[in-house]
């Protein structure tokens, strides 16, 4: 089971790549127009294998490997489904832990469920914005439960950084995440694939070539929509970067997740100088799934850090052994 949910997670992370590529190509609607219903998902101009068209093939790539990732996932629930209805097997390691194995398995095959049924009203809603970050943001879940697992299944032993360090982990996890989401939501204002779409009508040209100003100014909200919508995304990013500054340096002085924290350095200052870079520069394709890759390696490896830093049972529990030994 350990080699599959790895395999899975490295699955869903090229599968987020490649949704990526999907959108700077062009091929968002490569397989049909937006109302085109099954012609257009889950066929492909209503035919099960698409021609060669570029576009069609690149979006058709994303769904080929979005459903083998669903049934790695699958694969993934049968096992822990027999190993709790076998427990005389002999099982691996985290045998222990099998019985809760099954619902976390549940709930990635029903997020992988549901991601594919969203990913079909994407195409179907013209890529709509809150569709395209709804999207994202489900693939940062399945992700992030898919890290879990990993670390269930190889038994990996958390360590005790205290409540506040672990406060502080949880709180700058979700401001990665809110981050990512909105830079999805930012990027479907971009709507790559419909026919009227010219360069700078999205968000993402709203404050010119300036950054961290935005037209002459900080933050100037309150400017226009579009203004607003790539603000939300660099205040979500200014959180989340000073939550994960305190969080390196606390971790760091306490000597606790230190490879977690050195790697989230590393991570955040490569994402905000591709970002920047994004902005500054005219628009690149391979900067931009660049951004998306690092944002979704600093989301997994913020999370990964938070649950490295053992909650307050495991601390009892750690104490208890400690007492009774």
């Amino acid at each position: 089971m350990k080699r599959l949910v790895l395999a899975t997670g490295i699955a869903t992370f090229v599968l987020i790549i490649l949704g990526g590529v999907v959108r700077v190509s062009d091929s968002g609607l490569g397989c049909g127009p937006a109302g085109s219903g099954f012609h257009g998902w889950p066929l492909c101009k209503g035919d099960v294998v698409p021609g060669v068209d570029l576009n069609s093939v690149v979006e058709y790539t994303h769904r080929v490997v979005a459903i083998v990732v669903g049934f790695m996932i699958l694969a993934l629930f049968v096992m822990a489904w027999r190993q709790m209805r076998n427990p005389a097997q002999p099982a691996e390691p985290a045998a222990s832990g099998t019985r809760h194995l099954l619902p976390v398995t549940g709930a990635l095959l029903v997020l992988v469920v549901a991601q594919g049924a969203l990913g079909g009203a994407t195409v179907e809603e013209n890529l709509e914005e809150l569709y395209v970050a709804a999207h994202l943001g489900l693939a940062m879940l399945l992700l992030g439960l898919l890290l879990y697992l990993w670390r269930a299944v190889n038994d990996v032993r958390p360590e005790r950084g205290g409540p506040r360090l672990r406060g502080l982990a949880i709180a700058a996890s979700a401001a990665v995440l809110c981050t990512v989401v909105a830079g999805g939501y930012m990027a479907g204002t971009q709507n790559y694939g419909r026919a009227d779409y010219q360069i700078g009508d999205g968000a993402h040209h709203a404050c010119g070539k300036q950054f961290p100003t935005c037209n002459g100014d900080f933050m100037p909200f309150g400017q226009a929509r579009l203004v607003d919508i790539h603000l939300t995304h660099r205040a979500f990013m200014y959180i989340a970067s000073a939550l994960l500054i305190a969080l390196i340096v606390v971790a760091l002085r306490r000597r606790v997740a230190v490879r977690y924290a050195w790697g989230l350095a590393a991570l955040l200052v490569a994402q905000i100088l591709v970002g920047a870079l994004n902005v500054w520069l005219d628009e690149y394709e391979v900067l931009i799934v660049l951004h998306l890759a690092l944002g979704t390696l600093l989301w997994a490896t913020t999370l990964g850090m938070t649950l490295q830093l053992a909650p307050a049972r495991e601390r009892a529990r750690g104490r208890a052994e400690a007492v009774a030994a």
